[in-house]
């Protein structure tokens, strides 16, 4: 059975990181591509970043240059470093790899 989970959501102030962490088992996440999503209360859910599975990394204008996507092979887990965060970011954060999807985290940017 498939199981992805994210993990690492949480209030931080603007201007702050965190590291949000994409946990996989029962798929190999080195083998497949995977991306991160996030959805803000009210709107659709974005595309906000990408990892091939040869490691190559693809982000939205949007975060491009803050968020970071890194992979982890040992511990078949998938990063995303967010820097310089801001309110809009505020979303709750998906990461999905083929068809499999988390249940997401909560990100709250807020002073």
């Amino acid at each position: 059975q498939v199981q992805v989970v994210e993990s690492g959501g949480g209030v931080v102030q603007p201007g702050g990181s965190l590291r949000l962490s994409c946990e996989g088992s029962g798929i190999i996440f080195s083998l497949n591509d995977l991306d991160w999503y996030r959805q803000a209360p009210g709107k659709e859910r974005d595309w906000i970043a990408g990892i091939s599975s040869g490691g190559i990394t693809f982000y939205a204008a949007s975060v491009k240059g803050r968020f970071t996507i890194s992979r982890d092979n040992a511990k078949n887990t998938v990063y995303l470093q967010m820097n310089s965060l801001k309110p809009e970011d505020t979303a709750h954060y998906y990461c999905r790899t083929r068809v499999y999807w988390g249940q997401g985290t909560q990100v709250t940017v807020s002073s």
